[in-house]
């Protein structure tokens, strides 16, 4: 049964990739161009996804809730996390994503976050991890914390993503269409590979995707959905110590995202190797390990937590979404920030022949 992570990793990746799908894009657009519309497009994977997994649970298929809210960890981890995605070029699916695409910078960036959450999770880090989030609120779930159903939750949810979408919808509506190049490709084929995936579309098929990891999860005896950090941290420990028992759905899932990605930007002639400069790979390898840290104190990336444990109304989600959000903030404060200084104090260059 862990061969369908694998599947349904490839699945995700090939979504992602053809809908250019990057949370961290739609965090530092929030703060750098006080844009909304890629936030409102991961707003709506959390609506599509919360509607289908307390379903699920409703149902009876899986289990939701969280006991404890570990605060200290969901706002520490998460802004660091925040932070770290500007630096790494991407977030957990971003970088795996891109990679896929034949990006180096994010390979490196990979391979620092997942050995910075393997020494987190498994190796001398554990104990500060341990720590951490062992400061904990007694109530784990917003809605065990207002006393009302989780279904009032996701009603006013599906409302209020609802009404941002079509707000956004109308928007793109109004603005001139761009001039279409002949088609080189027919029907499914044009439709998959040469035109641009619609944000929201592309949203719906990820909350879908999502809502589908929990029982193909749950059947091969991982009582979870999706989720990049952890298994990440597995493979590394995996190849570390040759424990097959570490290799389970979640690292076909997150193994199966580089196939579906590679594949899609093949496809759709988009794949190409890029190195990076020095100071590129500096930032990426860098942002990977602090992406690998924060994710590992928070308990989870911008899947498992702001979108997964958002989607199920944990306060661990919720609470490290927004503080992801501020960390974003500061790192876009002083990336860009720190250009823009750079800029204005640059000596105005002479023109040529004056």
């Amino acid at each position: 049964m862990i061969l369908s992570g694998l599947a349904l990793g490839a699945v995700l990746g090939f979504a992602l990739q053809r809908g250019r799908f990057c949370v961290t894009g739609a965090f530092r657009d929030i703060w750098l161009v006080r844009q909304s519309r890629w936030l409102t497009a991961f707003l709506v994977t959390i609506a599509v996804q919360s509607v289908g997994i307390f379903a699920l649970d409703a149902a009876g298929v899986i289990s939701l809730g969280a006991e404890t809210f570990p605060w200290l960890a969901a706002i520490l981890g998460g802004l660091i996390f925040g932070f770290a995605i500007v630096y790494a070029g991407g977030c957990a699916t971003g970088t795996y994503y891109r990679a896929g695409e034949g990006l180096v910078g994010s390979w490196i960036a990979l391979a620092g976050y997942a050995l910075s959450a393997a020494i987190m999770k498994h190796g001398p880090g554990a104990p500060i991890v341990e720590g951490l989030r062992g400061v904990t609120a007694p109530v784990g779930t917003v809605h065990d914390l207002l006393g009302v159903s989780p279904w009032v939750l996701v009603a006013v949810l599906v409302v209020g993503v609802g009404a941002a979408t079509w707000h956004h919808l109308r928007k793109d509506a109004a603005r001139t269409k761009p001039v279409q190049l002949p088609a080189k490709r027919k029907g499914l084929a044009r439709l998959l590979f040469e035109r641009p995936w619609n944000a929201f579309a592309t949203a719906v098929v990820i909350g879908i995707i999502g809502i589908v990891a929990f029982p193909l999860s749950y059947a091969a005896g991982r009582e979870s959905g999706l989720g990049i950090t952890t298994p990440s941290a597995d493979i590394v420990a995996f190849l570390v110590t040759g424990d097959v028992e570490l290799v389970d759905w979640g690292v076909m899932l997150v193994l199966g995202i580089l196939v579906g990605s590679f594949i899609a930007a093949k496809a759709s002639g988009e794949y190409r190797m890029r190195v990076p400069d020095a100071q590129t790979v500096l930032r990426s390898a860098g942002g990977g390990l602090l992406m690998g840290l924060g994710a590992a104190i928070a308990g989870g990336c911008t899947i498992g937590n702001a979108m997964v444990g958002s989607a199920s109304f944990t306060l661990q989600g919720w609470v490290s979404f927004a503080a992801m959000l501020l960390g974003t903030g500061i790192a876009v404060r002083f990336v860009f920030g720190a250009r823009s200084r750079a800029t204005a104090s640059a000596p105005a260059k002479t023109p040529v022949g004056v």
